[in-house]
């Protein structure tokens, strides 16, 4: 099976067994394919893992504290008996252990060699994989080995529907340290699922449960196919849970190959009453083919995935197998062809966070989606034109208009953003007060259409979320008469150690660019198509007076920044705030808090968590001078902490921007092996997704000096000097184009289905590129 993974430079090994780093690697070994994501948890199982399957947009309140993505029942689970030995890493001497993951081809890889208290010696080996191709398929191929034995062997297969999912947690004065048996123990756990009907196929098992709070049924049909060898057959039901288990003679060093199949489907897939059909319908093909036969389509379409989102880095292998470790996260958690779902902040690959969604979608994640996966951004903001129904309940519970987007989501659009954290110790005001994301949403909207061109969506989706983001604001905003201005107050920006100020510059510059786009738009709608615009007006009791009232309200928008100043205050009073310098970083270079101060009580100082002044400047280049955004980026870096994922890409683009060169490299091995290196300390909890969108970012708009100004493309790169080259390929209006950047050059090849030229602009000049030619350009 080893023979069937990719070069060296697209793996990611664990060689040896440590169960203090058990749970990061199963998050880092999560295999998925968008509808499903499975952490990569031992198939036997282990007193200190948390094993975790998750159906994207599948969420319960049954009995949690707060909304959940619902934990589903484990489809890897196997259990190993020799003569009546289980096999597993708690009972067993381990010779041999090692788990790969192959990021170009969707397989995790795994060899065990167990010597069991009789001397026994068995070779364990295994493909695992979401298929790709055949998304409700489920896959785990293995081959079994007797070393130094003849014996009788049973493999059972469970579906166990008893799953849990982690609720809340004991309040310590001071955090324990509790040994990996015993850290999950001390949560208590909610469940979520209930049992509808365990039995036995012609082919296996199958199990239906459904959630307790919302009206999902999910179904589990499993089977377990072994080859070449006598075996006997047993299945065994229970209640909310169905098991198979084959039993046959093991001869020494005979080998046998068996695999298990599972097929899923929810009630978002089907009608609740056809879901064992599909089940059993998509199993029973799956045991007609060949193990080749289901893998082929699988490689066949990651290889196209590949083809559409690869970025190459000439001279330095760790950056760009780091690189394709994002990309590979960034390509399991999305669906694009389900418009009902999106992305959580910790993907499929862990609970932290719930699974619910933030702005870190439109903002870190959509990009590298646009420019890559254009059918799968557009099924994202899908997601926000069916959730808008809870936006605008939220932004009518609040006595405002038009809709108030919710900090968290899950399923139906409403705030989900728990109130405490969950120890209970600290208040959690995010859900109140950081109403940025109504205005990323909007942003994602035209950043999507002006790189795809896609005005269908625009007219028949977008334009309502602008138009109805646009009524919001044009609701909440405060009049001030004394001042004769519009402000914001009681609000938080990105920078979450200030949870309660007034007039931040990031969100109200992202307001006044929501109403001003909004009037855009409604007028290029006005003309291009009036009776789709007439419609919308009549739903949303809009005219054209409303609309020139957001334009008379942009204009009056207070921001703190006067023209000819550098400086942009975050908000209004920062610079009046306690300097507390840092002083201190860890090993990963990150800074430590200074004495005295933590996430909670920073606020009095100038400390900030992330960027967000610096995102200003990075969300919105077009609006801001070469000298505004070096000064602004030298001053708020010195004051950053980077507690957030979500803070090293960005300034790994501005960084490069402003000529900070040596600072945005630094910053780059922060986002792009965040997880790798595990330097937030909790990637047990899941993927850093949006870091993985950030750090697509920072080698595609940092190194490779992509950046969409007055919606054209235009290329200023920087390599480090140990990068021979980078390469990437960027979808942009139904054409594609391949850039390959070096320290001398850039080279160009446009490709469009109508022939049509290209005209970008290189270091500030402009460039025309004719179709189907490789077009060199020299840099200064």
């Amino acid at each position: 099976m080893r023979s069937l993974l990719s070069d060296k430079e697209w793996l990611v090994e664990e060689s040896a067994f440590n169960d203090e780093k058990l749970n990061y690697y199963e998050t880092i070994f999560t295999v998925g394919n968008g509808y499903l994501g499975t952490r990569g948890s031992l198939e036997e199982g282990h007193q200190a893992g948390l094993q975790g399957t998750y159906l994207n947009g599948v969420f319960d309140h049954h009995a949690s504290f707060i909304v959940d993505l619902v934990n589903a029942p484990d489809w890897t689970s196997l259990s190993i008996w020799v003569d009546g030995n289980r096999l597993d890493l708690h009972s067993c001497e381990i010779l041999e252990y090692r788990r790969i993951l192959d990021l170009k081809q969707g397989l995790l890889y795994r060899i065990t060699r167990f010597k069991d208290a009789a001397g026994r010696i068995t070779r364990y080996e295994s493909i695992r994989y979401a298929n790709f191709s055949q998304r409700h398929l489920f896959e785990v191929n293995a081959t079994l080995t007797a070393e130094n034995y003849s014996a009788d062997v049973t493999i059972e297969s469970d579906i166990d529907g008893q799953v849990y999912n982690i609720d809340l947690k004991p309040a310590y004065k001071v955090e324990p340290r509790f040994s990996p048996q015993v850290r999950w123990l001390k949560w208590s756990r909610s469940k979520h699922l209930a049992h509808v009907e365990a039995a036995t196929t012609d082919s296996g098992v199958y199990l239906e449960l459904k959630t307790l709070d919302r009206p999902h049924h999910i179904g589990y049909a499993s089977a377990v196919k072994v080859e070449g060898v006598d075996h006997r057959l047993q299945t065994q039901t229970q209640y909310e849970k169905v098991g198979a288990s084959v039993s046959f003679d093991l001869q020494e060093g005979q080998s046998v190959n068996f695999q298990k199949l599972t097929a899923i489907y929810t009630s978002r897939d089907v009608d609740k009453s056809q879901i064992r059909s599909h089940c059993t319908d998509v199993l029973q093909q799956a045991l007609q083919q060949s193990a080749e036969q289901r893998l082929q389509p699988h490689l066949e379409t990651w290889q196209r995935k590949w083809d559409d989102c690869d970025i190459r880095i000439d001279g330095d292998a760790e950056a760009n197998r780091a690189v394709r470790f994002n990309i590979y996260h960034l390509l399991i958690t999305a669906n694009e062809f389900d418009h009902r779902a999106n992305i959580g902040a910790k993907s499929l690959s862990g609970e932290g966070y719930k699974g619910h969604v933030f702005w870190d979608t439109e903002i870190f994640m959509l990009p590298f989606y646009i420019y890559t996966q254009p059918e799968t951004a557009r099924a994202l903001l899908m997601y926000r034109y069916h959730t808008m129904p809870g936006a605008r309940d939220y932004a009518r519970e609040n006595g405002n208009e038009g809709a108030r987007y919710p900090w968290e989501s899950a399923d139906t659009g409403h705030e989900v953003t728990p109130p405490w954290t969950a120890d209970g110790k600290e208040r959690i005001w995010t859900g109140e007060r950081e109403l940025h994301i109504t205005s990323a949403i909007a942003f994602g909207v035209l950043s999507y259409v002006n790189a795809t061109g896609d005005t269908g969506f625009l007219v028949d989706y977008g334009a309502e979320i602008l138009f109805e983001t646009a009524r919001f604001w044009s609701s909440r905003m405060e009049y001030k008469p004394e001042t004769d201005r519009y402000e914001l107050t009681d609000v938080e920006g990105p920078d979450e150690f200030h949870e309660l100020v007034d007039n931040s510059v990031y969100t109200n510059w992202l307001v006044k660019w929501n109403l001003q786009k909004s009037a855009r738009y409604y007028h290029w709608m006005k003309e291009n198509h009036p009776s789709e615009l007439a419609r919308l007006n009549q739903a949303l009791a809009l005219d054209d007076a409303a609309v020139a009232a957001w334009q008379a309200m942009a204009e009056k928008i207070y921001i703190p920044f006067k023209e000819g100043e550098e400086l942009i205050e975050q908000f209004e009073g920062y610079f009046q705030l306690d300097e507390i310098p840092i002083t201190e970083w860890d090993e990963n270079n990150m800074p430590f808090y200074p004495e005295g101060y933590n996430h909670f009580n920073s606020d009095t100082t100038t400390l900030i968590k992330q960027p967000d002044v610096v995102m200003l400047l990075y969300v919105l280049p077009d609006e801001f001078s070469d000298a505004v955004k070096r000064a602004n980026y030298e001053y708020y870096e010195a004051r950053t902490m980077h507690k957030s994922s979500l803070s090293p890409a960005i300034h790994t683009i501005m960084g490069i921007e402003t000529n900070h060169f040596e600072k945005a490299l630094q910053y780059f091995e922060r986002a792009a092996f965040v997880d790798l290196v595990d330097n937030q300390g909790n990637t047990l909890d899941g993927i850093h997704i949006a870091s993985a969108g950030g750090t697509w970012q920072a080698m595609v708009n940092g190194f490779g000096g992509m950046r969409v100004k007055n919606r054209k493309l235009t290329f200023k790169p920087w390599l480090p000097d140990k990068w021979g080259s980078i390469s990437y390929g960027l979808q942009w209006r139904s054409g594609r184009l391949d850039v390959s950047v070096s320290a001398a050059q850039m080279h160009f090849t446009w490709r469009h289905p109508d022939h049509q030229e290209l005209a970008i602009m290189v270091q500030g000049k402009d460039v025309s590129l004719p179709p189907n030619q490789l077009i060199s350009v020299a840099l200064n």
